[in-house]
Order: structure tokens, then C-alpha cells, then sequence
């Protein structure tokens, strides 16, 4: 079942390679919050491996609740 999920990095990370990973990029001071929606658990772990073999550091991951708060990617 899909989920939305919101990650949060540390640092920028460009509009384009956020839309690559399916998700959605808003700039917080010194942090990068991703939103999207994910297919099952293997999907968000392979976003979350991209973002690692990247060397970006990981803040915090959670689950959104709800459907129509994290639109699905284009």
C-alpha cells in the first residue's frame, strides 16, 4: 500500500534531483523536507539508499497521514 512521506535532509538538494526520486523539495533554513509517496517499503528504502550512496545525511523520515495532504509525483 502507498504511503506519503516526508524526509528531512540535511542541507539543499536541487528541484530536479528530488523530482528524479519522485518526491517534492521545499527549502527549511539549513534543511531540505522531501515530500512524495511511496509504493511499499522497498520503494522508500531505495529512495533513502539513493540519497545515502549520494553521502546527503539523513534527519528524519516519517509517514504523513492522509491522502490529499502530499500530492502523487507527476
Amino acid at each position: 500500500m502507498s504511503s506519503n512521506v516526508e524526509i528531512r535532509i540535511r542541507g539543499t538538494l536541487p528541484a530536479d534531483a528530488a523530482e528524479r526520486l519522485g518526491m517534492t523539495a521545499s527549502r527549511q533554513p539549513g534543511d531540505t523536507v522531501l515530500r512524495g509517496v511511496v509504493a511499499d517499503q522497498p520503494a522508500l528504502h531505495g529512495v533513502l539508499d539513493r540519497l545515502r550512496c549520494n553521502g546527503i545525511e539523513l534527519i528524519d523520515v516519517r509517514r504523513i497521514p492522509g491522502h490529499s495532504e502530499v500530492p502523487p509525483p507527476r
